[in-house]
């Protein structure tokens, strides 16, 4: 029921489903972890150890065999804290290496919902407001909603601001997105809706295919233009668009 997540948090296959089988069944030797959870014996023995090491199960001392049981799931918040940590400790030396070989001009490919992520990271890395044409609302895609709440944090701490010129549909299908997202924004007539959008911040040019209202296809495509020349052009036309579309 909890694998696919146990194993996003770092588990294997086998050590998520050998722990949260014993967090079912409560206590149990090798031979009874393997009949009950359905892991072969050799691989479960293979396990024990890992699951140990990590601190996720325990053995009991005064069984007449060796049997284990689990430590309470919030040893799982440890793990993802201490992870977080080393990764804090790490990310400013990262980051002064990132910049160092960063070029000022580029252009590279985004795809699916992961990379919908890393072009949200370009916005918040660049602290800039955003300029939308042909908005529908990606940002609510269910796939993201955990994501999205902590980028919009970001966000406003950052002072980042939107400017929205929405498909026509958002102000009649969505109008939840006008209510999260606010002023300003305008929309554009409703012959002129697509399956892309262009977003503009910083020195970034995003230009999207495959989305529709709130939703972000598993194969949507995003093109990154990074050109401060081009993305000021590209602001100055959206303030044309901006001026002849209907508030």
């Amino acid at each position: 029921m909890y694998q696919e997540i146990l194993e996003e948090l770092g588990l294997s296959q086998n050590e998520a489903k050998i722990y949260e089988g014993l967090i079912e069944i409560g206590q149990a030797s090798v031979p009874e972890i393997s009949l009950k959870i359905g892991v072969h014996k050799r691989n479960v023995y293979d396990i024990i150890p890992k699951l140990l090491k990590r601190g996720l199960i325990y053995q009991i001392a005064d069984s007449k065999e060796n049997t284990y049981a689990p430590v309470a799931p919030n040893k799982l918040s440890d793990l993802v804290w201490e992870k977080e940590t080393k990764l804090n400790s790490i990310l400013p030396g990262l980051n002064r290496q990132f910049k160092k070989a960063a070029t000022e001009e580029a252009v590279y490919i985004y795809k699916g919902v992961e990379g919908f992520k890393n072009y949200l990271r370009d916005i918040l890395a660049t602290g800039e407001d955003v300029f939308f044409i042909g908005a529908k609302g990606g940002w609510f895609d269910a796939d993201l909603q955990i994501f999205i709440k902590k980028f919009l944090k970001q966000a406003r701490e950052k002072k980042i601001k939107y400017h929205h010129i929405f498909d026509a549909e958002v102000k009649t299908l969505a109008p939840d997105l006008l209510k999260a997202l606010g002023q300003p924004y305008r929309f554009l007539p409703p012959e002129y809706s697509t399956t892309g959008a262009i977003d503009i911040f910083g020195d970034h040019i995003v230009t999207f295919s495959g989305l529709t209202l709130k939703n972000i296809t598993e194969d949507a495509t995003l093109v990154v233009i990074q050109n401060k020349e081009l993305a000021d052009c590209y602001r100055t036309w959206f303030r044309f668009i901006w001026d002849h579309c209907r508030k």
